[in-house]
């Protein structure tokens, strides 16, 4: 149940991938919004500082929510592609993490010098939002469109996510095996 709270064993197709992304880059304008006003109207603007901890809280508190929104949304997604995303979301991640360090090593592969990136990372964001954005759908045997329901179970197989958690916590998810 929790994998489908947060969207790691739900599937999310390309037109609700992209009116969730439009809807979550309205919230969150929304939520900076507030969260300048609020810090506009309890101080002048020449004297905001950084250290306010009341603001920075807020600001963390978007930026997690943020962070979590998206991450659900391109799980879902890359389940509704047929990836697993516990293979893909951490490949993205540990790519991204050399790609600032390259750039940080060599700054002249950087892509500029208010950026942390190369041209590869920037490339490889725009290939991963072009195929969340456009793949299509993995099959899900036909009979129902169900957003909930994972591509293996509708073909009548475990998917790989469910044998590794098979493997981990002890079970079968290999027939044959009691």
């Amino acid at each position: 149940m929790l994998g489908y709270v947060f969207g790691l064993n739900a599937r999310l197709g390309r037109l609700h991938f992209f009116l969730a992304t439009i809807a979550l880059a309205i919230a969150m304008t929304a939520i900076c919004f507030a969260i300048a006003m609020a810090v506009l109207r309890t101080t002048s603007p020449s004297m905001v500082r950084p250290e306010d901890i009341t603001h920075n809280r807020a600001i963390i508190a978007a930026m997690i929510f943020f962070g979590l929104a998206t991450f659900m949304l391109q799980s879902m997604r890359i389940r509704d592609i047929g990836w697993d995303p516990v293979c893909v979301i951490p490949a993205w991640i540990a790519l991204m993490i050399v790609d600032h360090l390259v750039a940080g090593r060599f700054p002249a592969w950087a892509i500029g010098g208010e950026h942390q990136g190369t041209m590869v990372g920037g490339l490889v964001n725009l290939g991963l939002l072009l195929a969340l954005t456009f793949w299509p759908s993995a099959e899900s045997g036909g009979v129902s469109t169900n957003p909930f329901e994972l591509p293996a179970r509708a073909a009548g197989k475990s998917s790989a996510s469910e044998q590794r958690l098979a493997r981990v916590s002890q079970g079968s998810a290999r027939p044959g095996w009691g």
